[in-house]
């Protein structure tokens, strides 16, 4: 393996240590990385590691980190073959998803990686996630964001955390995963994005200007407005069922939907559906959303159909975001 890695600690569990009060993030982990790996570092590509000042917690990740570690990988990005950022599991998914919009065009890996498990307790998984992904982003071919867990290496905006309490947290249920590791390690090269020439665009991103509306039985337009309302809101995901089915018989609620987009909100159908996508007219219900101009948003997770309608609305214009939501812009939808 060839090449330098820089390595960059946002927090997560794979840094905490225990406290009183349970896992918390804790600064220092590289020395505490190094002195497990021992002599084992020689085996491994070279790497720099890069701490931020302020550890997040993933729980409370908000929109400016984005800006914050894009910022970091392209200030550092002529000095670095490829790239592992270590972050929290809960918003995994959101970050490696914003990030592969905010690094189109990328000619290197950046691979994307944590635990279930913290490095400091005796058996973990962190370890192990932390090798490989160093391993991925020494690999050449790799020119994407991907998320690498218990041997899976996935697109970043195809996965989704879907255990809470497993080591094969995440997966991605739409696309295939571009790679597996065993005994051996199988790439599943033509599967992978093509390098392109970096055009990075890294907005800064307003923290309210996409919400997410879940449909459920009984959801009112009393509350729906009141998510809707704010006046700094310019997008929304709405998190429907089956192949994109809103209930069309409340026809307040439809005419909110109406409304608001009338006002200039861009809203974006996915559905709640773990694997499949959203199929806007299949159904009369689907249909009133085609007819009143809902976005449909294909097969995107929810974590890829938030951030890319965060970043599109930070760079395009409104008649941009309705023709850009419906496209793959790096392989995040089919």
């Amino acid at each position: 393996m060839t090449g330098k890695i820089l390595v960059i600690y946002a927090g997560g569990t794979i840094g905490m240590q225990a406290s009183e009060t349970g896992y918390v993030p804790a600064a220092g982990f590289e020395q505490r990385l190094r002195d497990q790996l021992g002599a084992r570092v020689a085996q491994l590509p070279t790497f720099d590691m890069l701490e931020l000042q302020q550890l997040i917690d993933s729980a409370n990740l908000q929109p400016h980190h984005w800006t914050e570690l894009a910022n970091i990988i392209v200030q550092h990005w002529q000095q670095y073959d490829g790239f592992v950022l270590l972050h929290g599991t809960d918003t995994m998914a959101y970050s490696a998803s914003m990030l592969s919009f905010m690094l189109q065009g990328m000619d290197k890996p950046v691979i994307v990686t944590g635990s279930q498990i913290p490095l400091a307790a005796l058996r973990n998984d962190a370890l192990d996630n932390l090798l490989t992904a160093l391993t991925f982003a020494a690999e050449a071919a790799i020119a994407e964001v991907c998320i690498c867990f218990n041997g899976r290496l996935l697109r970043g905006n195809r996965a989704t955390k879907v255990k809470s309490a497993a080591l094969n947290a995440f997966d991605s249920p739409n696309d295939d995963y571009l790679a597996q590791v065993g005994i051996n390690i199988t790439l599943h090269a033509e599967r992978l994005l093509p390098a392109g020439s970096a055009h990075f665009s890294i907005p800064e991103l307003a923290s309210e200007a996409v919400v997410v509306l879940p449909i459920y039985p009984g959801l009112s337009a009393h509350t729906a407005r009141a998510i809707l309302s704010d006046n700094v809101v310019r997008g929304c995901v709405l998190h429907t069922y089956g192949a994109g089915n809103p209930p069309d018989a409340n026809v307040e609620l439809m005419m909110l939907l109406q409304e608001a987009i009338e006002r200039g909100v861009s809203i974006v159908n996915v559905t709640q559906c773990l694997q499949g996508e959203v199929s806007q007219g299949a159904y009369a219900t689907g249909a009133t959303l085609n007819r009143i101009g809902v976005i449909p948003g294909g097969d995107l997770t929810l974590e890829a159909a938030f951030t890319k309608l965060h970043y599109l609305i930070a760079t395009q214009s409104a008649a941009a975001v309705s023709e850009l939501m419906v496209k793959p812009l790096c392989g995040e939808m089919s």
